[in-house]
């Protein structure tokens, strides 16, 4: 037997504890939560115009990724037992019993609690509360939601909007029309992203008993309606911060260009409803968000 399989010694001992430090980590959706630290850094270096830091926005953006991560690993205790249920989610660490269930609420306590702490001690308080609000609607309100209504999917955007208000917040002490623009654009991009995941998920989400908006109407029309709508309203509003002056001539092009383009691959959805339009509508979305938010960063007036 490989030394590396037998139970005890150095190199087992090794594997182990880097299996479960990947476990720990996976809870807190790393992933996931990399569009929190790009909209939070990216609420940051807009708010603070020409007096930028660069200590102070690695300190907001790894204190907002310690909360994100917390409520991420909340969400996963919460769901463990649906999570067991899809195909898509049975290998979380929880969902999988690789993890216990107390020692990840201790974990996911710590992880938020730093966070908090950390923005509260470096950045400002208004910043510390806009990321309480979003851990406990994430946590609170939006995950109970999940099993009870598909309005949870507009709840939810709701939490992942606010990062780029915490940079915001911690640049300026603020909460002003820039900063609910910002908010805005996520809040708006989100229902499209989303509602292309459950249309692709919606068999897994059936079977978890999550009333999605496509599980519950299966012929799709009122999800492509969604969609639909959710996109055309994006694009004007995408185009606001070259208008306030938030950034400039050429943001305003490329966020023209890829509004255009986001709205034409949603209504191929909302008209078609496929499998093939979803994963393109999906895939269109996780490009359009960073091109946008890198556009309008490096065209700051």
């Amino acid at each position: 037997m490989p030394a590396e399989a037998v139970p005890g010694t150095p190199r087992a001992m090794a594997a182990a504890a880097r299996s479960r430090f990947s476990d720990f980590v996976a809870l807190t959706k790393p992933r996931l939560n990399l569009l929190v630290v790009a909209t939070t850094a990216g609420g940051y270096y807009l708010g603070t115009g020409s007096g930028f830091d660069v200590l102070a926005l690695l300190q907001v953006t790894a204190a907002t990724a310690l909360v994100a991560g917390g409520s991420a690993a909340f969400n996963q205790i919460l769901e463990r037992r649906v999570d067991a249920l899809m195909d898509r989610t049975r290998r979380r660490p929880l969902a999988d019993g690789r993890l216990s269930t107390r020692e990840s609420v201790i974990f996911a306590t710590a992880l938020s609690l730093a966070g908090l702490a950390w923005l509260a001690l470096t950045t400002t308080w208004l910043a510390t509360a806009v990321a309480l609000v979003t851990l406990v609607t994430y946590v609170a309100v939006y995950t109970p939601l999940k099993l009870r209504t598909s309005f949870s999917t507009v709840v939810g955007a709701v939490p992942g909007a606010l990062p780029p208000m915490i940079g915001w917040a911690a640049a300026t002490n603020t909460l002003s029309r820039e900063a609910w623009v910002l908010f805005a654009i996520i809040f708006l991009w989100q229902m499209p992203h989303f509602l292309a995941i459950a249309w692709l998920f919606r068999d897994d989400y059936g079977r978890a008993g999550f009333p999605m908006l496509p599980v519950r109407e299966p012929d799709g029309r009122s999800t492509g309606y969604q969609v639909a709508a959710y996109a055309s309203a994006l694009l004007p509003v995408s185009l606001v911060p070259s208008m306030m002056g938030l950034a400039g001539t050429a943001y305003f092009l490329v966020a023209l260009f890829l509004g255009v383009a986001f709205l034409g691959v949603s209504l191929r959805f909302a008209i078609a409803r496929t499998r093939h339009d979803a994963k393109v509508l999906f895939f269109t979305s996780i490009a359009y968000l960073p091109l946008v938010w890198l556009a309008m960063v490096l065209d700051r007036t």
